[in-house]
């Protein structure tokens, strides 16, 4: 729960690195809050055994890396797509 506006907290990581890469178990972290817009972010690390969901993978490549190389446009699509969203209770 956000500590601020008491709204649930979305989460989001994905690989930044192609499989066959080193850094490929570096990770990005994405938290948000859609009550009161804080987020942030963090280099994490995830074993590469461990299999991501990928929010982006039906959208064309020119789209995904516009989402990318913008925090806010990521965290505005995978908010506006109620992805992240905590599990219902």
């Amino acid at each position: 729960m956000c500590t601020v506006c008491r709204e649930p907290v979305r989460s989001y990581a994905y690989r930044f690195h192609p499989p066959e890469s080193s850094f490929f178990e570096r990770c990005i972290s994405l938290s948000w809050c859609s009550g009161c817009r804080i987020r942030s972010s963090a280099l994490v690390h995830i074993p590469r055994r461990r299999v991501l969901t990928d929010a982006l993978a039906g959208l064309p490549v020119y789209v995904r890396a516009d989402l990318r190389r913008s925090e806010q446009a990521l965290i505005e699509h995978l908010d506006a797509h109620g992805i992240g969203r905590p599990p219902a209770r």
